[in-house]
């Protein structure tokens, strides 16, 4: 593994597990082994650090949302095969990291806030149509409502007031959240196919 992938690997850890805000260059050097110089020569800063750890997290997404689309039999599937990315994703992460990145990292954050309100917006309006298309969701929904209701309730779960760190689990939080989502706008035909994957999902888990 080259240098710069060892620290992003190791400060993606620390991050995911104590939030971006808390994980000190100190921190990140005794994780990988190096000696801050070292660190040095390949980041500027921490905030170069985080900057390529989202962008890295982004760019995977990116990618395996589009390989699940390539994928998915029809919307409702695009949505299960997003989930167990999210999952993925969510595994043991410290909701802090959206809260920490508004506040201390905003040029981050900003990359982070197009991402969310162009590529994944994009997304979840493309998958509702196929959804009406297809006859899984109900025809009478007003896509743009819909759309952004989806984005708002995307990040809920890091919201901390609501859902305190170490009494709830951000995966099993979006889990929820989603079902709720997709029961609500699908018609009879499409939760047929929402039960059928959820037993799919749970066989093979």
């Amino acid at each position: 593994m080259e240098q710069k992938e060892r620290i992003l690997c190791k400060a993606h850890e620390l991050f995911c597990r104590f939030g971006f805000r808390r994980v000190t260059m100190d921190e990140i050097a005794m994780k990988t082994g190096m000696s801050k110089k070292t660190i040095y020569q390949s980041f500027a800063n921490k905030d170069e650090i985080v900057d390529a750890v989202v962008e890295d997290i982004l760019n995977k997404s990116v990618l395996m949302c589009e390989a699940n689309l390539a994928k998915a039999e029809n919307a409702i599937h695009e949505i299960f095969l997003n989930i167990d990315m999210s999952q993925e994703l969510m595994f043991e992460m410290n909701p802090a990291v959206y809260e920490d990145m508004e506040k201390f990292f905003p040029a981050v954050f900003a990359k982070f806030f197009r991402y969310k309100n162009n590529y994944i917006s994009e997304k979840v309006q493309k998958n509702i149509k196929r959804g009406i298309e297809e006859g899984l969701f109900r025809a009478e929904l007003n896509v743009d409502i819909i759309t952004k209701f989806r984005i708002a309730t995307l990040f809920i779960p890091f919201n901390q007031d609501i859902f305190p760190y170490g009494k709830y689990n951000l995966a099993e939080i979006e889990l929820e959240t989603i079902e709720l989502y997709l029961y609500g706008i699908s018609t009879l035909e499409g939760q047929k196919l929402i039960k059928k994957y959820k037993q799919q999902r749970f066989k093979n888990n």
